[in-house]
């Protein structure tokens, strides 16, 4: 039986030539996002073991950095306690820059997050980023298990920014200082999948990464304000983008396809309220999502590439045309631990990353 895998809207193709292809490519950075799944059968100790394999992977291959995600409750996804996840990784590579994609600051004290990202650069100098979100990656009943509150937590986010950056300022007479932190400058990355992030890390002229690869519909308009109102500051000259991006690539694209569906599946089970561990790719995904599900999966998942070579080429290439992004970070949940090193594999051959 064909594998089935429903795509997306289809961005407007144009015709690239690989000429084109090795000029925007030089340009644009790829990193990977890493959310260190759990598939049904195994573990979270497996899930770490196969991170920190899949980073050395990366940074073999030459990626720029790798960044683990912020998620509570959440069966499949065993990256929680992140700044402990970044610490292992960073422990266990050697020169590729490791961070947060991100940590959810409504969730925690800006002076603790200075303070574990202050150790982490300590640790580790020259290699930690802390991308922060504003969401607080998680359920309001997980929430109120945080001791946190949704609504105040988000409305303090711009304070909170304000705040944490101060933490890691040189060395004042402040009265509360983050030891170790004062005076490390860790670059800090606002995420966002609307234009709010994208108006505040232009004010503060901070870099800025959309969240694409799950909400894509304010992608461009996002990008404009921030380019439009960006302000030069002393983090950053010039405006600094980056958009996620789901990949699952395989050697056939009817293999790719096939392991697309693991990542389908996620995404509807968490819409249906009922998140698991990520399951085991179909042969046909219509078996088992209704029309209306996978019609939501394509809309959320737009700036998703599956698919071989050719396919990977044209996308990316489109992607970076359309978007002038000046960085792309690759994420895409995949069930069986080869196959997302081959994918990896993939991605750098096609983007022509050199291996170190």
């Amino acid at each position: 039986m064909r594998p089935s895998y429903h795509a997306g809207p289809a961005l407007v193709v144009r015709r690239v030539t690989p000429r084109m292809l090795l000029r925007q490519s030089a340009m644009v950075a790829f990193s990977i996002l890493d959310l260190a799944p759990v598939p049904e059968g195994s573990t979270p100790a497996d899930a770490f073991r196969h991170t920190v394999d899949l980073a050395q992977h990366a940074e073999r291959l030459g990626f720029v950095r790798y960044w683990l995600a912020e998620h509570h409750n959440m069966p499949g996804i065993a990256s929680a306690a992140t700044s402990l996840v970044i610490s292992h990784v960073a422990a266990n590579t050697e020169t590729i820059r490791v961070g947060s994609g991100g940590i959810m600051l409504p969730n925690h004290a800006p002076l603790v997050v200075a303070e574990q990202f202050g150790t982490l650069a300590t640790l580790y100098p020259g290699r930690i980023d802390l991308g922060l979100g504003r969401a607080p990656g998680t359920d309001p009943r997980t929430m109120r298990a945080l001791r946190r509150d949704a609504t105040s937590s988000a409305e303090r986010f711009p304070q909170d920014v304000v705040e944490l950056l101060q933490y890691f300022d040189d060395e004042s007479d402040a009265p509360i200082r983050a030891v170790p932190g004062t005076g490390l400058h860790v670059p800090i990355w606002l995420l966002g999948s609307s234009t709010y992030s994208a108006e505040l890390a232009a004010m503060l002229g901070l870099p800025f990464a959309f969240a694409s690869h799950f909400a894509p519909d304010a992608l461009m308009q996002a990008l404009a304000i921030y380019r439009r109102r960006f302000r030069p500051s002393r983090h950053l000259d010039s405006p600094r983008t980056m958009m996620g991006v789901n990949v699952v690539a395989a050697d056939d694209a009817d293999d790719a396809r096939r392991l697309a569906s693991s990542l389908i599946q996620a995404f509807v089970r968490l819409r249906r309220g009922v998140p698991a561990r990520l399951p085991p790719p179909v042969d046909d995904v219509r078996a088992i999502c209704t029309e209306d599900e996978l019609a939501m999966v394509a809309r959320t998942l737009a700036y998703s590439i599956v698919g071989d070579h050719a396919i990977l080429r044209s996308r990316f290439a489109e992607i970076v045309e359309k978007t002038n992004v000046d960085e792309i970070i690759v994420g895409g949940q995949i069930y069986d631990h080869a196959a997302r090193l081959r994918s990896l594999e993939i991605v750098a051959e096609v983007a022509l990353i050199r291996g170190r």
